[in-house]
């Protein structure tokens, strides 16, 4: 089957499968996000396509894994685990280098981008651990990852790239303030979905939530929300440029 013809199946999705809906949602939602953030790429000032450019490779790129994971949920009635980490391995590093991008204007090193990308990949390397290969030891795996979220919101909110924001001033400042909040509130869904997945002191609490709905949510939250932080960036950027 070519990979054409692969595109147009449609999966069938049973009525009460909300599951399988939100995979589908999600995956259409990538999509559009992405065609607007790329043909949207020409109206700005040079300085804003690249992380316009990124935004919407964040998107394609979740939205395609997104593509092979509503088919694996269709025909396993399974968490497509692996397809979501491969997914996040390549897209939540990108979502730390737009925090460089827009504090390029401030004088952001890229020692700073370098740093949330390892912190990110530590992360995400841990959660999976925890999630696929030491379920077992899941809890422990879980509080390296979760270690590694808080330094990368230590740095953001109070750390280098706040000083830089904050030097920068203006619509840059306002801009890392939302993504700030994306990652404390928005990226604070995916440990949900983690404790809701994986056993350990919390079952109790989390048990009977479903991680796949919780994992879709936030993505799509927070992949599409931080691109239309930057494309609003983008707009007050150049509209400042023109007047």
């Amino acid at each position: 089957m070519s990979l054409f013809t692969n595109f147009l199946v449609v999966t069938k999705i049973a009525p009460d499968d909300y599951v399988g809906f939100t995979f589908f949602v999600g995956c259409m939602a990538m999509m559009a996000a992405s065609v607007f953030f790329f043909l949207s790429m020409s109206s700005f000032d040079k300085k804003w396509r690249t992380s316009i450019l990124v935004s919407g490779l964040i998107t394609f790129i979740a939205a395609v894994h997104y593509w092979y994971m509503r088919d694996y949920w269709a025909a396993n009635a399974e968490s497509p685990t692996f397809f979501r980490y491969v997914d996040w391995v390549l897209t939540v590093p990108l979502m730390c280098v737009e925090f460089f991008l827009i504090l390029k204007v401030a004088g952001a090193k890229k020692s700073l981008m370098w740093r949330l990308i390892f912190l990110s990949v530590v992360m995400l390397v841990t959660g999976y651990m925890g999630e696929v290969l030491y379920r077992d030891q899941a809890w422990f795996w879980g509080l390296v990852s979760g270690i590694a979220y808080f330094v990368i919101v230590y740095d953001i909110w109070l750390g280098q790239a706040k000083k830089l924001a904050v030097a920068a001033g203006g619509p840059v400042l306002k801009a890392h303030k939302t993504l700030c909040w994306f990652v404390l509130v928005g990226w604070a869904i995916y440990p949900i979905g983690y404790m809701a997945g994986t056993p350990g002191w919390y079952e109790s609490i989390f048990g009977g939530w479903n991680l796949d709905v919780i994992y879709n949510i936030g993505d799509a939250i927070n992949k599409i929300g931080f691109g239309l932080v930057i494309y609003n960036l983008a707009v007050q950027g150049s509209e400042g440029i023109k007047k």
